[in-house]
């Protein structure tokens, strides 16, 4: 996977997503607060570069954990759900792969890259989609993230696996996500 981050940039309420969550802690935090200092966050569609956003994940992994991180990715995926109904980008039914063809689609227009990095669906079936991030998004956040997507559809027990991933080798993370 191609890791640069050069002119690469995402929504801003990304970034105030994660760092609301701690603003209690901020005298606590000080280290995470202070990679988005200097970067204006008051209009939640200006971007902010990918690193900002990166930094903050990973120092939330490294010092708060993975469990923490996965939080993350859950209180994101409520941004997203709600991106995606504003946009009338999901459909009342949502099923798993209506909801992962619309974050496919709204994170290239949430994140500019120069690559048009975000997601790829690899393949379908009738109870599976596989995803790929091809993007340097935290990986256990973006697992977070798409759990907290799926639950939102009318299937049942659905299920997010990394069955590839970058921290043990694979060129990408890969996400299957299963339900019944």
């Amino acid at each position: 996977m191609d890791t640069s981050t050069e002119n690469v940039s995402i929504c801003a309420v990304f970034v105030t997503d994660i760092l609301s969550m701690y603003e209690d802690k901020k005298a606590e935090y000080p280290d995470l607060f202070s990679f988005a200092q200097g970067h204006d966050l008051s209009d939640p569609f200006d971007h902010v570069p990918m690193v900002v956003y990166n930094n903050i994940c990973n120092w939330v992994e490294k010092n708060l954990g993975r469990a923490s991180t996965k939080r993350l990715g859950r209180e994101i995926g409520k941004t997203v759900f709600t991106t995606l109904q504003q946009n009338k980008l999901i459909s009342a039914n949502l099923h798993p792969h209506e909801i992962m063809e619309a974050l496919a689609e709204v994170t290239s227009q949430m994140i500019n890259d120069p690559q048009n990095r975000g997601w790829q669906i690899l393949e379908k079936t009738d109870k599976s989609i596989l995803m790929r991030r091809t993007l340097t998004f935290n990986s256990i956040l973006q697992f977070g993230l798409l759990e907290s997507l799926v639950f939102k559809s009318k299937v049942f027990s659905p299920l997010v696996e990394l069955v590839k991933s970058v921290e043990k080798g694979d060129n990408y993370d890969e996400y299957l996500i299963t339900w019944k």
